[in-house]
C-alpha cells in the first residue's frame, strides 16, 4: 500500500473549470487509454484517487495509477491493491527521459525502456512535462 502525490494543477484535463475529479470520468479515461483495469476499484474521496483490489498484473496497476494520477485536479492516490511499491520519478523542468534513465536505471540509452513503460500516456519520448510522474521499470 502507497500513497503516491502528484502535482494537482498540472496534468491532462478531463473537468474544464472545476477540476474536481470524478470516478466515472477517471474510469472512462483508463478505458480510454487502453489499459487493463479489471479487477480495481477506482473512488475519488476530494482530490485524492483511491485504487483497490486485485490487478491483473503489477505493471496494470502501476498504469492505472499513473493514468489517474496524471489528471489535473488529482493530487495523491492512494494505492491499496496489493503488490510491490510501483518506483515512478516525477518530471523536473529541463528533464529529458535519457537523463531520467540514466539516473534511474544507470544508462542514458535506456531512454526507450522508460517510454515503453508509460505507453499510452506518453505518445512520444520528447512529450514530457514538469511535474509528471512515470513509470520506471524495474
Amino acid at each position: 500500500m502507497g500513497l503516491w502525490n502528484f502535482m494537482k494543477t498540472s496534468g491532462k484535463s478531463l473537468f474544464g473549470i472545476d477540476d474536481t475529479p470524478d470516478a466515472d470520468a477517471l474510469k472512462k479515461e483508463v478505458a480510454g487509454l487502453g489499459l487493463d483495469a479489471e479487477g480495481l476499484e477506482i473512488e475519488v474521496d476530494g482530490d485524492v484517487v483511491k485504487v483497490t483490489g486485485t490487478a491483473a498484473s503489477q505493471e496494470a496497476k502501476e498504469k492505472v495509477i499513473l493514468a489517474v494520477g496524471n489528471i489535473e485536479g488529482v493530487a495523491a492516490v492512494e494505492d491499496s491493491a496489493g503488490g510491490s511499491d510501483p518506483v515512478f520519478h516525477e518530471v523536473q523542468k529541463g528533464d529529458t527521459l535519457w537523463a531520467i534513465a540514466k539516473k534511474t536505471l544507470g544508462n542514458g540509452a535506456r531512454y526507450e525502456e522508460i517510454f515503453e513503460a508509460n505507453k499510452p500516456m506518453l505518445s512520444h519520448p520528447d512529450k514530457i512535462y514538469p511535474g509528471q510522474v512515470l513509470r520506471i521499470p524495474q
